[in-house]
């Protein structure tokens, strides 16, 4: 039989775990700051400056409304930005005939209620889709006119799509970080 007896100091054990945690907190950090360096590369983002000319933005139905928001009230910032998204065709009667809203249904806290609100777009066979049929778009962000001065998509690229299981995006995000380039 064999007896091994072993004593142990309270110090030497709190350092112990202590050093332990150390090296994981560590490690959780490097793989924190490796993960932000490396997600991205693809851009499901938007932005001016800082995006490389070329690259396209993709809007999805989380940033939607962020986006829109954000490049009204910033078009300057955002004019020859080639972004991507999903929408269906919407019209109003003073719109010209290749025009309409690339449109998707928001949805308002708290009530049961949604609102329209998309992008001016400018297409030359504009009246060959279908008012409410879905689309995805491939444009460059313009400055148009509507009531005002607004942003337009300068549509590139559209092709007909089936309609999404979820129409409704979110309200702009209260705590949304307006920058350069956005999520």
């Amino acid at each position: 039989m064999f007896i091994c007896n072993v004593k142990l100091s309270k110090t030497k054990f709190f350092k112990g775990i202590l050093g332990v945690m150390a090296i994981f907190c560590i490690a959780l950090a490097g793989v924190g700051i490796f993960k932000i360096y490396s997600s991205n590369t693809d851009f499901e983002t938007f932005g001016g400056d800082c995006m490389p000319s070329g690259e396209v933005a993709y809007l999805t139905d989380e940033n939607y409304t962020n986006v829109l928001k954000e490049v009204h009230e910033n078009l300057d910032t955002y004019v020859g930005q080639k972004i991507c998204y999903t929408g269906y065709v919407y019209r109003v009667s003073d719109l010209e005939n290749t025009q309409f809203i690339l449109a998707r249904d928001m949805e308002l806290k708290n009530t049961n209620q949604t609102v329209i609100v998309g992008f001016l777009c400018n297409l030359q066979n504009a009246s060959d889709f279908d008012t409410y049929s879905w689309v995805k778009i491939t444009g460059t962000i313009e400055k148009g006119n509507y009531l005002g001065e607004i942003p337009c998509i300068g549509i590139e690229q559209i092709e007909k799509v089936d309609q999404p299981e979820n129409c409704t995006v979110p309200e702009p995000n209260e705590n949304f970080i307006q920058t350069s380039v956005i999520y």
